[in-house]
């Protein structure tokens, strides 16, 4: 898949500390099994002069103190907190200077961010999208940018997961309703 690089970002979605370390509190070994292929992906980007995006779940102490019905401490219990190890993007993956990093509250990136907005000015139509988790930020993520009429290529080995069968659920859903899914080796920037 040949992708102009004048109008695609790679977004990496919450390649962090707290899904991807062993010490993290969601840790998630599918999660870190994708920081080698995510460093790939990020890589040929940055070769061909591509823009590339990063997203940090990150949650106030108390962001939930008054939530009616979303309630993601009450799901996951308290992760990913504001100012602490967890929050940061893992070692091994460092978002240059001049790529953008967005602090996102929820499971979409695009929700109450300046991510659409940041996408538009930057004249970006393609998104490349790979992180964690599948069928968590990385599917919320990418099915808002296809509703935002962005084109989603979920790259399906660069993709972290709980469990195999949330990735394979995500990427055939993706696939079948929003976006398109291909594997790394085909990822191509021109």
């Amino acid at each position: 898949m040949q992708l102009d690089a004048d109008s695609a970002a790679v977004v990496v979605v919450d390649m962090q500390n707290g899904f991807c370390h062993p010490d993290g509190s969601l840790y998630a070994p599918g999660s870190e099994e994708a920081i080698e292929p995510v460093g790939q992906v990020v890589d040929r980007a940055r070769d061909a002069g591509a823009e590339v995006v990063w997203t940090r779940d990150v949650h106030p102490p108390e962001q939930f103190e008054n939530a009616h019905y979303y309630d993601e401490f009450d799901r996951w219990g308290e992760h990913v907190l504001e100012g602490s190890w967890e929050a940061e993007v893992v070692a091994e993956l460092e978002p240059a200077d001049d790529d953008l990093v967005v602090v996102k509250h929820t499971y979409d990136a695009f929700y109450e961010t300046q991510l659409e907005g940041w996408l538009d000015a930057h004249d970006i139509d393609d998104l490349v999208i790979c992180g964690t988790l599948a069928n968590v930020c990385v599917l919320h993520t990418a099915s808002s940018a296809g509703l935002r009429d962005f084109r989603p290529v979920l790259v399906e080995d660069a993709v972290g997961c709980i469990e195999e069968g949330h990735r394979e659920y995500a990427l055939e859903h993706a696939d079948f309703l929003f976006g398109e899914v291909t594997p790394l080796d085909d990822i191509e920037f021109t």
